[in-house]
């Protein structure tokens, strides 16, 4: 077959926008990669939309990632100045497809790792119309009704099956403690999907 000068060009330009695409692809993944100091214990400057609030400081723990399995389960809300397991609180909750990224929500404490609180994010979305879509990609949640955690009043669900770790000085405390049989409510749902 002889060689035409067209197609050999045309193959030309696809090869170099394939090159292009998988490079900027791969630098793409190398910026939102935590870097090895990202991890427990170090605090790094604030970057916005990167890192969560920190403290008084400014500065903020990066956040290591989700709590796998079942947690030491436990309800002891304690009006005060510290947030305890039971309440709910407001803090910055990281995206589950990217941990680098997240943003402010309404967060039920149900334990602690550490130094980390953990919880279960909240929304005031319905999501009884869409249940099966939910369950098929891997999300399961529990109504827990309205609370003052929602200042419009608007009836709340939360997520069982995925624990986040919570930096302490990361909360914006609320104050509202979940009644005992609804947290209980959200337990037996976390046994069932974690």
């Amino acid at each position: 077959m002889p060689n035409n000068p067209l197609l050999s060009a045309l193959g030309r330009i696809a090869r170099d926008v394939l090159r292009t695409g998988v490079r900027e692809a791969l630098r793409e993944r190398r910026r939102r990669s935590p870097s090895p100091t990202a991890f427990p214990g170090g605090r790094t400057p604030r970057i916005p939309g990167d890192v969560p609030p920190g403290n008084a400081t400014g500065t903020a723990t990066r956040y290591p990632g989700d709590f796998r399995g079942m947690p030491q389960v436990e309800y002891s809300p304690v009006r005060g100045s510290k947030p305890d397991p039971g309440e709910v609180v407001w803090t910055w909750v990281p995206y589950e497809e990217d941990h680098g990224r997240g943003k402010d929500r309404p967060v039920l404490l149900v334990g602690r790792d550490g130094a980390w609180l953990l919880g279960l994010q909240l929304t005031s979305k319905d999501h009884d119309f869409d249940e099966a879509q939910e369950a098929r990609a891997g999300r399961f949640w529990v109504d827990i009704g309205a609370g003052a955690w929602d200042n419009r009043g608007r009836d709340s669900e939360v997520r069982v099956n995925r624990v986040i770790r919570i930096d302490p000085d990361a909360v914006r405390r609320v104050s509202v403690s979940l009644p005992r049989p609804l947290f209980d409510d959200v337990v037996a749902g976390m046994r069932r999907h974690l």
